[in-house]
């Protein structure tokens, strides 16, 4: 049965805290309370540093998310501005470059239907 991280950390943090509490000045293995702290630092300050840099990722993609809202308004303006420019429009290749279909390559969308009568309801020849 392996640990994960989580679990390597309590039970760190849990050796610690009892020794503080039970036998502050015994040693264990040869090693104090002082020394085992110093030994595990590196461990608990890597963990300290990913929770840091965890929080720094949701509040750049949280401040990515709001800047994203003016950035679309912004361009929806422009774009706007592209279709109402007389010498653009929204026949231009500006728009077109944009990322939108110039209206003269649009389709109607009207469609002809058939008239074919279903497959099970044929009359017998």
């Amino acid at each position: 049965m392996s640990s994960g991280p989580k679990e390597i950390e309590e039970k760190l943090r849990r050796m610690v805290n009892t020794w503080e509490t039970m036998a502050p000045t015994k040693t264990f293995g040869g090693v104090t309370l002082d020394e085992f702290k110093s030994g595990i630092a590196p461990s608990l300050a890597a963990r300290d540093l990913i929770a840091d840099l965890n929080d720094q990722l949701v509040k750049a993609s949280n401040d990515r998310d709001q800047a994203d809202v003016v950035s679309l308004a912004l361009a929806q303006r422009v774009v706007n501005g592209v279709l109402a420019e007389p010498t653009e429009g929204p026949n231009s290749s500006v728009y077109e470059g944009f990322g939108y279909t110039r209206k003269s390559e649009r389709r109607s969308g009207l469609t002809k239907k058939g008239s074919k009568a279903p497959a099970g309801n044929q009359a017998p020849a």
